[in-house]
């Protein structure tokens, strides 16, 4: 194995690019090295390399095309010539007749077939002609200088498609970072092949980012820039709450668990919507796991944010019961063409319904996909209800002693006839 080959592979191993993409780098400096000492205006250079000998052989590649019409310099006939192919056009397809109008001869990478059999007399349209050059003992330095720049250009491109194509196949998904640094307000997440850029507008409020933290980030989106790929994270996307649940509940993964809405307004509170595919699987169990150790991972992974599971039901009515939890629901009244419902708690329940800030009944309208009005019952009825059993009760409570006292004087009226007996 030569020297060069070594150096290639560790190149590979380094940046983590293919063998091939190496050789064809050091194919086209090469080609630019001749080209720049050593070759001609009209000549189309291509190298090919053995890395094993180092040694290169030299080509002049042309394609054989038809041979092009001559120019007219004439205006007049130009357009002369223009009416008679557009009349000979006619009968035949009308399309044929812009290509062969904006078609033009390139002598740098093509040959005409006239010329192309003085070289070879069974040369066809379509057929790829190498020319071989000579080979020059030794390049200059400009020359050399030329196919350094273009091997450092050529791997750096590379390595920029390689990790483009790697993170656009991760594209929505969650993946594991380090802190990197701050810049600003942006946040740079080392992600071992690349560094991904969190903004401050998707980061999580009252969260701190310190160099070398690790985080769980999602991958919002990947572009090409004229600077190299940009990988734009997120910590705020309730798609990463989902994401986190699939990595951290075995059930989910596994399909027997499924999320079915996702309301989240991050760093503060989020509610989860799951239900159960099999009726054997209690679905909030299995996400909150064993005294809460599996729920108690996600919670720190999102930086203390609080999480309500709820379990999804079919019935639109007992489903907007549930996400307004843990405040009790009189009744519920909807309206399905307006998508708005009204609902009815006791006056003691009517903040515990509607949260802080309006947190709660937001995030419900959100996970429900109604609008929710909150309505408190009034202290009147609730009393009344409340009356007529503590009215029975007291009622209870009074004949008690009346039927003691009425026992009572029997007992002394019979002890009287004894004694006069």
């Amino acid at each position: 194995m030569s020297d060069i080959t070594n150096a290639m592979k560790q190149i590979c191993e380094e940046k983590n690019l293919s063998y091939d993409a190496v050789i064809e780098t050091i194919e086209s400096a090469l080609a630019a090295a001749y080209r720049k000492d050593f070759g001609e205006k009209n000549q189309n250079i291509k190298v090919e390399f053995d890395p094993e000998t180092g040694k290169s052989k030299v080509y002049d590649v042309k394609t054989v095309v038809e041979d092009m019409p001559e120019e007219i310099e004439n205006d007049e006939e130009k357009i002369e010539g223009a009416e008679e192919k557009k009349v000979e056009a006619e009968p035949a397809v009308t399309q044929e007749v812009p290509e062969e109008e904006v078609r033009k001869f390139n002598p740098k990478t093509e040959l005409q077939i006239k010329d192309a059999k003085e070289i070879k007399k069974t040369s066809k349209v379509g057929d790829v002609i190498k020319t071989k050059l000579e080979v020059p003992a030794e390049y200059g330095r400009m020359a050399a200088q030329t196919a350094k720049q273009v091997i450092i250009q050529k791997l750096r491109e590379a390595e920029r498609e390689m990790i483009f194509s790697e993170f656009k196949n991760k594209e929505h998904e969650v993946v594991a970072g380090v802190v990197q640094r701050r810049e600003g307000r942006i946040v740079l997440v080392d992600l071992d092949k690349a560094v991904g850029v969190l903004p401050a507008e998707e980061q999580i409020m009252n969260e701190r980012y310190r160099p070398g933290d690790r985080i769980k980030v999602y991958v919002k989106q990947v572009a090409i820039t004229p600077k190299g790929p940009e990988i734009l994270l997120s910590r705020t996307s309730d798609e990463i709450l989902k994401k986190v649940f699939y990595l951290e509940i075995p059930e989910i993964s596994n399909g027997l668990v499924e999320i079915k809405a996702v309301a989240r307004e991050a760093g503060s509170r989020s509610k989860v919507a799951v239900s159960a595919t099999s009726e054997n699987v209690d679905p909030i169990g299995s996400c909150v796991g064993q005294r809460g150790a599996r729920i108690q991972t996600i919670i720190s992974e999102l930086g203390g944010e609080k999480i309500d599971i709820i379990e999804y039901d079919e019935d639109l009515a007992k489903f907007i019961g549930h996400a307004l939890a843990p405040a009790k629901i009189l009744s519920v009244e909807i309206d399905n063409e307006e998508k708005k419902a009204v609902v009815k708690v006791a006056e003691d329940q009517l903040s515990l319904a509607i949260g802080r800030e309006g947190q709660n009944v937001r995030l419900a309208a959100r996970l429900t996909g109604c609008k929710l009005d909150i309505v408190g019952e009034k202290a009147e009825k609730a009393k009344t209800e409340e009356a007529a059993p503590a009215e029975a009760a007291a009622e209870v409570e009074a004949e008690k002693p009346a039927v003691e006292e009425s026992g009572k004087e029997e007992k002394k009226k019979k002890s009287k006839k004894k004694k006069e007996e």
